[in-house]
């Protein structure tokens, strides 16, 4: 079972995601929420930077939807046990948790939630940003949109 600390998380705010990805997809243009995630994480499936690239050393998924696919148990935050999970926002009705599927759409967001906060790729800041929860659902802020949460991917 994956684990990640909150030490860890803090020691990363602040930096840009070329100080996680050695294979130079690290245009500010891109979305690199699920991309931050899967470098410290080490989620190597799916669609990677290092597929983009051809470069590189430590593959990472850079896709929400392929992240939130492999996750074993998902499901609406207020649902949510309690622990370190990936948490996801994005229009409601492009969850369908009975099928653990996302649709591909440019409204999608990923962090990881440990000890009551969440770390995620700010795109606007192109830096890494921690939120309590609560700040994290309002990412879009528009009415439409839900957090729901993943367990690590093994």
């Amino acid at each position: 079972m994956l684990t990640i600390s909150a030490e860890t998380l803090i020691a990363h705010e602040g930096k840009g995601i070329a100080a996680f990805c050695d294979g130079g997809y690290t245009d500010a243009s891109f979305n690199h929420c699920a991309h931050f995630v899967s470098h410290v994480m080490g989620f190597t499936f799916g669609f990677t930077c290092q597929g983009m690239t051809g470069k590189g050393t430590s593959p990472a998924c850079i896709r929400v939807h392929d992240l939130f696919a492999r996750c074993p148990l998902v499901g609406a935050w207020e649902d949510f046990p309690g622990g370190a999970c990936l948490a996801f926002i994005t229009g409601t009705g492009n969850v369908h948790l009975n099928q653990k599927r996302m649709d591909n759409v440019p409204r999608k967001h990923v962090g990881i939630h440990v000890e009551g906060k969440i770390w995620h790729y700010s795109n606007t800041r192109d830096v890494v940003v921690s939120q309590k929860p609560e700040v994290f659902a309002r990412h879009y802020g528009s009415k439409g949109y839900s957090v729901f949460y993943g367990t690590f991917p093994g």
